[in-house]
């Protein structure tokens, strides 16, 4: 299968946005690619960050979704948007997939948010798997990958072959600018990448905003742990790379007995 992995930077208005989901679209689907994934909650754009967040109500919601299935159709492509989600409890951080007819196949919610999210999102409390072209996968939103690896094994231990990881590090006004992928000095988030695909022998794909102060790249990881290719720090584009499903064997993944973690108790 070829994946790409798109990292737009922060758009002003919701216009902007979907022009750079375009580009990024069509730039993807010239390389062959068969499935594009877009950062976490993209279009309004992550609360809570150094950015404005665009305004974004049901209607705005049902536009984004109809225009980027549209342009999934006529690239061909199937897309993994973020996005948000509005329920009557409030708002979640979504995942949106669509295949290359433009049919929406439906969305991971954000399950275990991140304790500074609680004043703008609600948590979601389902987990699913998806499949393009005969592939399975899950999608694992930003805080669950990093700190939850069990959101990912989920998805391993029911056969997936890869995990999209929709994600938001690094700042936009101030901050640290890195130099070397995976630096003993780094943030960790480059190092949880490694093992999210280690410790489940499957794919780890892992998609951030193109930001001026990224704390992660935009990065594809193999079922080995070593990071087969990345964006540039900071630089706007989408990532394409092939990858050998024969390799995501989920060997690791299939290996853990939860009839092993019993309490154990004195006869």
């Amino acid at each position: 299968m070829i994946i790409g992995l798109a990292s737009p930077r922060v758009a002003s208005t919701l216009d902007e946005g979907l022009d750079k989901i375009k580009r990024l679209l069509s730039e993807a689907s010239a390389q062959g690619a068969e499935i594009v994934c877009f950062p976490e909650a993209y279009l309004p754009g992550l609360r809570g960050q150094d950015f404005e967040v665009l305004p974004f109500d049901q209607t705005q919601q049902d536009r984004v979704l109809q225009v980027v299935s549209q342009w999934a159709r006529m690239y061909a492509v199937a897309t993994i948007l973020g996005t948000e989600r509005l329920t009557g409890a409030g708002r979640q951080i979504a995942a949106y997939v669509i295949d290359a007819q433009g049919q929406i196949l439906g969305y991971q919610t954000k399950n275990q948010i991140d304790p500074s999210e609680d004043q703008f999102y609600v948590p979601g409390n389902t987990r699913r798997l998806f499949e393009i072209n005969g592939v399975k996968f899950g999608v694992a939103i930003c805080h669950e990958g990093w700190r939850y690896p069990e959101t990912v094994r989920w998805a391993a231990i029911r056969s997936a072959k890869i995990v999209f990881h929709p994600q938001h590090t690094g700042n936009e006004r101030e901050g640290i600018r890195l130099a070397q992928w995976g630096a003993a000095d780094g943030p960790y988030y480059e190092k949880a990448m490694m093992m999210r695909s280690r410790e489940n022998t499957i794919y780890f794909a892992s998609v951030n905003y193109a930001l001026r102060f990224q704390e992660s790249a935009t990065s594809l990881i193999a079922p080995s742990g070593e990071c087969l290719a990345y964006l540039p720090y900071g630089q706007e584009g989408v990532l394409v790379q092939a990858i050998n499903i024969e390799e995501a064997t989920g060997l690791l993944a299939t290996r853990y007995a939860p009839e092993r973690y019993r309490e154990f108790r004195l006869e």
